[in-house]
């Protein structure tokens, strides 16, 4: 199993993870390192277990603040995909229709046209 030495707040730790996941690992620990700095820097020195535990609440509001409009984003997606599929049930029924109407006109003309070929021609004047 890979192991990833990251530092946070100025102590380094040592840390498996799984095959391919280094990068994340990293990525994650330069996250909550910047987070405690930036809580540091707005609130001064006040002890190092208390920056650690508002930076992983700051990181938790975010969180929860993500999966919120993820959800909020779903939710429209789902209305979204429910308006095209009614759409294109309606561009069907509609498609449908114009498929009937052309099919009558056609029949129609055919029978105009048989009527017509039907009648006695008039004599030529010519």
């Amino acid at each position: 199993m890979p192991q990833v030495t990251v530092t946070i707040a100025g102590k380094t730790y040592r840390m498996a993870c799984g095959e391919g996941e280094e990068a994340h690992l990293e990525g994650l620990a330069a996250l909550y390192d910047g987070k405690i700095e930036e809580m540091r820097g707005a609130f001064g020195e006040i002890g190092d277990m208390r920056l650690h535990v508002m930076a992983a609440i700051s990181i938790g509001d975010d969180l929860v603040d993500v999966r919120r409009r993820l959800g909020r984003v779903e939710a429209e997606l789902a209305e979204l995909k429910e308006l095209l599929l009614a759409g294109d049930e309606r561009g069907q029924f509609q498609e449908r229709r114009l498929t009937d109407a052309a099919l009558k006109a056609a029949e129609r003309l055919e029978r105009v046209a048989r009527s017509l070929s039907m009648q006695p021609h008039a004599p030529s004047t010519d």
